[in-house]
């Protein structure tokens, strides 16, 4: 497995929440453009006790799926405990944690940064651990 990519989608806090799902959209389907990947990795809504978080992440996950779907690209969605085992051994692995063994496991330099870069990374690397892939 190695890296190719790594980043964060940027949305412009000031502009209408309308607009900045479609700048994610857009970003999404330029990296899958870019890339051609068989699936997106995505982890699956946190029911944590920041409903307000819950639901920009919602609005985030869907302009992803729409993209993925728009590109027929399979997506595989994962729980945050379900990823965390996969890439660190324990559900209940810290932020630094996950950043730490995806910098091992992908014998990277440092570990992807900021810490959102660093977790999509592990949705990646966690379908790569034990997802299904398509026979090519």
């Amino acid at each position: 497995m190695r890296l190719v990519e790594c980043g964060v989608i940027r949305t412009s806090a000031g502009e209408p929440l309308a607009s900045r799902i479609r700048d994610i959209y857009d970003g999404v389907l330029e990296l899958i453009d870019r890339h051609g990947p068989f699936a997106v990795s995505v982890e699956e809504v946190f029911h944590g006790k920041n409903a307000k978080s819950a639901l920009k992440l919602g609005h985030a996950r869907g302009a992803i799926l729409l993209a993925a779907a728009h590109r027929e690209v399979i997506v595989a969605e994962y729980a945050p405990r379900q990823i965390k085992k996969a890439v660190v051994g324990t559900g209940n692995a810290t932020k630094d944690q996950v950043g730490f063994m995806v910098k091992e496991q992908l014998r990277l330099r440092t570990a992807p940064s900021p810490a959102d870069a660093a977790d999509g990374v592990a949705a990646a690397l966690c379908h790569c651990l034990i997802g299904s892939f398509p026979s090519r």
